[in-house]
């Protein structure tokens, strides 16, 4: 058996189906009319990531709860502009809004997942971001994150072999981000990331940041006080470095800023359940599955490609 150096890939799931839903056109179809661009774009998007970055093992990180309660509680404006309009408002899990040709597909990911023995690991009332950084922080082995969502970049760290492998600016132009390369393109640590960006904000996760305080003037603040408490501290001291304008929009943003950090940070020590996620070959029930797959969604070449990157890491 070929022996190969440990790394674990850790998939940010919904944010690879949905990239590759945007990919591929919805007119790829089973053979029964269901559209499957998402699932055979994703099987490439696994492919390509397999064969690349040599993995282990692979996990399927999953949101179980994509708009948690309890961050919601801290920050009403918690991507409310993502709640389907049709969500009932008592739902204890609101419907994310979800193009509907893709929705249906998502049940057909995580069969393929299963039958490709690739673990789908989630955890109540938390995201797929929280399950990543549970797993990074206490891997035993290299990891890649592989997301689109910056806000992982808080989980880079050279000393422990965690680098995050982002997507967002396509799958022909990964970035590969280990701590050196944050700083180079951010002018913050991977330590200090998650203050940057609750100053920052992020409209698309509705996070208001702090007025007055965009990206160089959160890099600016970080490096003179290193963290969110630091500046905090500054803003309250009449004798601080801070411009009137910048002391006034701390000050202004204090309620916000006594929460954010604790909605952007990801959790580290949930308890999740076992599994196995070491890359292996398939059994005789799994392959006949994988065929059954492959015939009733039309999952044809992608379905190959992704089987044939897997079994060059058994």
């Amino acid at each position: 058996m070929t022996v190969h150096t440990e790394r674990r890939m850790l998939l940010d799931t919904a944010s690879l189906y949905f990239r590759a839903f945007h990919a591929v056109p919805d007119t790829v179809r089973a053979p029964g009319g269901q559209p499957v661009n998402a699932v055979r774009g994703l099987l490439d998007i696994v492919a390509r990531l397999v064969t690349e970055f040599e993995p282990t093992e692979i996990v399927a990180c999953w949101d179980d709860d994509w708009r948690p309660q309890w961050r919601v509680d801290l920050i009403p404006s918690y991507k409310l502009h993502r709640v389907a309009e049709t969500s009932s408002p008592d739902a204890a899990t609101p419907l994310e809004e979800v193009p509907d040709l893709l929705t249906p597909q998502i049940a057909v990911i995580r069969k393929v997942f299963g039958a490709l023995g690739i673990p789908v690991v989630g955890a109540p009332e938390h995201e797929a971001d929280d399950v990543i950084g549970t797993l990074a922080s206490h891997s035993p082995m290299p990891v890649d994150v592989i997301t689109g969502d910056r806000d992982l970049f808080q989980l880079i760290d050279d000393a422990r072999g965690v680098r995050v492998v982002y997507t967002g600016r396509g799958m022909s132009h990964l970035e590969t981000l280990t701590d050196e390369a944050l700083v180079t393109k951010y002018g913050v640590m991977p330590t200090q990331y998650a203050d940057y960006a609750a100053m920052r904000g992020d409209a698309s996760d509705g996070l208001p940041g702090v007025a007055g305080v965009g990206e160089k003037t959160a890099v600016t603040l970080l490096s003179s006080f290193s963290d969110l408490d630091g500046i905090v501290a500054a803003a309250a001291d009449p004798s601080s470095s801070l411009t009137p304008r910048v002391r006034a929009g701390i000050l202004a943003a204090g309620g916000y800023l006594a929460v954010a950090p604790r909605v952007v940070r990801v959790v580290r020590d949930l308890d999740l359940p076992e599994f196995d996620a070491r890359i292996a070959a398939p059994s005789a029930e799994q392959a006949a599955e994988l065929e059954r797959l492959a015939d009733q969604w039309g999952l044809g070449s992608s379905m190959k490609r992704v089987r044939e990157a897997l079994a060059t890491r058994t």
